[in-house]
Formats: C-alpha cells, structure tokens, sequence
C-alpha cells in the first residue's frame, strides 16, 4: 500500500506564493504518473496538474503560467510550486499517484487559503 503525505498548505495573502510536497512511501522512478488535484467547497475534485513518468507535465487552465509541477526522484517527492495565488485558488489540495499497474493513491489533503 502506497502513501502520500502532502506539506506545504496554509494562508496565503493574494499575489503570494506556496510550494506543496507530497511524498511518497515508494519509489517513484517507474511510476506512471503523479499529480495534484484540488476540491474546493461545494465543488468537484479537479486535475491541477500532472507529471508523466517521462518528464511531460499537464496543467488546468487557470493554473498554466503560474503554477509548476516537478518531482524528484532520489526524494520520492513530488511538488507544486503555487506562484500568484487568488482567491479562487482556496480548496483542499490531494496528491494522486498512478503506479506503472495503473493503481491510483490518493493523500489526505492539505488545505490552501488564499485571503487578506
């Protein structure tokens, strides 16, 4: 059983910047993927971004140009680097892995706010 533990949430004023960490209890080298979804209130979990096991990165829409995913290998760690926050930004932040069978783990969440 794989798990996922992300870091890194908290309050943030507007314009700001956050990095998330989500460590993984395996090794990563031959994963699938990995990726950062966010649940705000009353809405539905949404894809943020995602990194392939070759490097190829994905990202939401509203999030392209001011957030970067990335992972480190040797750590077993994956990151979103959250440049520019709004307010809109604000939900509950999960990591997603997908292992190379296809087997998706999800963390616990770690809450992101985004206010003055």
């Amino acid at each position: 059983q794989v798990q996922l533990v992300e870091s890194g949430g908290g309050l943030v004023q507007p314009g700001g910047s956050l990095r998330l960490s989500c460590a993984a209890s395996t090794n990563i080298f031959s994963i699938a993927a990995m990726g950062w979804y966010r649940q705000a209130p009353g809405k539905q979990r949404g894809l943020v971004a995602q990194i392939l096991s070759g490097g190829s990165t994905t990202y939401e829409d509203s999030v392209k140009g001011r957030f970067i995913i990335s992972r480190d290998n040797a750590k077993n760690t994956a990151y979103l680097q959250m440049n520019s926050l709004k307010p809109e930004d604000t939900a509950v932040y999960y990591c997603n892995l997908v292992s190379g069978k296809g087997v998706v783990y999800w963390g616990k969440g770690t809450l992101v706010t985004v206010s003055s």
